[in-house]
């Protein structure tokens, strides 16, 4: 399978880019709702990527446990749902529910919010702290579908510690690799 690598290109101290987008459940959350008192976890992420479903139930142990935590977490999916039905927002709600995903997962359908983060591939994280500046940006971990390291989150794990500590961000951040996000053609 073929894997697109993060671009990297917020930088550690750039401001959360604005997002308003819709649930899957239907309802419809900013990037401020989305906030805790702590930071924010963004997450670009879809529902059939490989890399996506390999470290599905992680994401969920995350989506239980950064509220506890003063973290808020949510889940984008900004793939071309029309050339992708897997990814329509039609299946986002039983996907998400599937997974065991308590965290709010929204629906980019411009494509716009993925743009502005710079998001390249799923999944693709971003972590914010209080004041909605980036502390990491990279992977979950080093596990990979077949490659026999265990999902374990620990570089996100070890950012998100960072951050509740007040520790400055992490000067080791490996980009996320996954597949790439599907966008529209151009009319």
């Amino acid at each position: 399978m073929a894997a697109t690598p993060s671009t990297m290109k917020l930088q550690p101290g750039d401001l959360a880019p604005d997002f308003d987008l819709p649930t899957a459940d239907g309802g419809q959350l900013d990037r401020a709702g989305a906030s805790g008192p702590a930071g924010v976890l963004v997450a670009f992420l879809c529902n059939h990527c490989p890399f996506v479903l390999h470290v599905q139930h992680e994401l969920a142990t995350l989506g239980r446990e950064l509220p506890g935590q003063g973290l808020g977490m949510v889940g984008i999916n900004a793939n071309d749902g029309v050339a992708y039905p897997a990814d329509a927002y039609a299946a986002m709600a039983p996907f998400a529910a599937s997974a065991g995903w308590s965290f709010p997962y929204l629906h980019d359908a411009s494509q716009d919010v993925a743009r502005a983060y710079g998001a390249a591939c799923t999944p693709d994280f971003f972590l914010f702290d209080r004041e909605g500046r980036l502390v990491y940006r990279g992977q979950l971990d080093g596990s990979r579908p077949g490659n026999g390291v265990p999902v374990t989150g620990e570089d996100l794990r070890a950012a998100i510690a960072a951050l509740l500590a007040g520790a400055p961000p992490l000067v080791q951040q490996r980009p996320s690799l996954g597949c790439s996000i599907k966008w529209r053609q151009a009319d």
